[in-house]
């Protein structure tokens, strides 16, 4: 009984040593992994990635940058990372979002335009270190010279040539100073400009509806010009028949002498205007022929209408 007793307690024994030593193995584990967490959280440990860099602060004030790929160590508390930068191409848009940007051209008319401009970091010591938030400025100076360029187009250059215009605004943003006399915009934050496209360029909705309304306007009215333009051509056409007939007319009708058969001529007008009269019998007024000396001859109105006033005759028909 003794020793089935004593070896039951040496087994005891021997699990509660077991647990014991996982029990302190655990707690180092979490121990270590505590200590490395909190070194990484600290960055005390950091990665530096590909196309990437970090730009470290020193206790002293100096200010450097790392751009091997790898880990690396600092000294906490004496040190501290500033910023991470990315070499990669980066995009910017004009006005600092994807909506278009409000400008006015050359003849005070308003627009839309959006633009977007990559670009790529080159000289990091300048980027970082000689410019304090490059973001910002950038984007200030980038809007600055696209709106310079853009505000000094007319409408029609802006809607129609955007391939010369965004050619334009390339060549500005990567080589035209700033100022007169001062660097560009590649020099002053050591930028590579790779690209930049002209995204959009139209009309607000309201002109858009104006510009509609008057292209509709000037269609009416080029219709009403031509339609005026072939009136007048059947009159002229008619004339001109007119005249060969009276012409032909007075050579029928004249003497040997030259002269002419006025009282035939008189009968012929006449008729002439009689046959005018049957035509167009509604709408008028009462059409009086002058016959020369003898009374004038009047034709009535139709039955269902009232005479005007009778007018009299002030020429004669020669």
């Amino acid at each position: 009984m003794r020793e089935e007793s004593t070896g039951k307690l040496l087994q005891r024994g021997f699990i509660l040593q077991i647990l014991r030593r996982i029990l302190v193995t655990c707690l180092l584990l979490g121990l270590a992994y505590g200590l490395v967490a909190g070194i990484y959280a600290t960055k005390t440990i950091f990665k530096v990635k590909k196309n990437y860099a970090v730009v470290l602060e020193k206790l002293g004030g100096k200010r450097e940058a790392v751009t091997d790929i790898g880990w690396h160590v600092r000294l906490p508390f004496f040190t501290r990372i500033e910023q991470e930068v990315t070499l990669m191409n980066q995009t910017m848009f004009t006005g600092g979002q994807v909506e278009p940007m409000r400008i006015i051209s050359e003849e005070n008319v308003a627009l839309w335009t959006s633009g977007l401009l990559t670009y790529r970091i080159r000289d990091l010591n300048q980027w970082a270190i000689e410019n304090l938030d490059p973001m910002t400025l950038l984007q200030g100076d980038y809007d600055g010279i696209v709106k310079d360029i853009l505000q000094a187009q007319p409408v029609n250059n802006l809607i129609s040539e955007r391939e010369k215009i965004k050619e334009l605004i390339f060549q500005a943003l990567k080589s035209r100073p700033i100022n007169v006399g001062g660097p560009s915009l590649e020099k002053k934050y050591g930028i590579e400009v790779v690209s930049f496209v002209l995204r959009e360029t139209r009309f607000g909705d309201k002109l858009v509806e104006a510009s509609e309304e008057k292209k509709r306007r000037q269609l009416i009215a080029e219709a009403e010009n031509y339609a005026a333009d072939q009136e007048a051509s059947r009159i002229k056409k008619l004339y001109a028949a007119y005249l060969d007939g009276i012409s032909g007319l007075q050579k029928e009708i004249g003497r040997k002498d030259g002269s002419t058969d006025r009282a035939l001529l008189k009968f012929l007008v006449q008729q002439k205007w009689a046959d005018a009269y049957e035509k167009n019998q509604t709408g008028q007024n009462t059409v009086v022929i002058q016959s020369g000396l003898e009374t004038p001859v009047t034709l009535p109105l139709p039955a269902k209408e009232q005479p005007i006033v009778e007018e009299e005759a002030t020429e004669s028909v020669n």
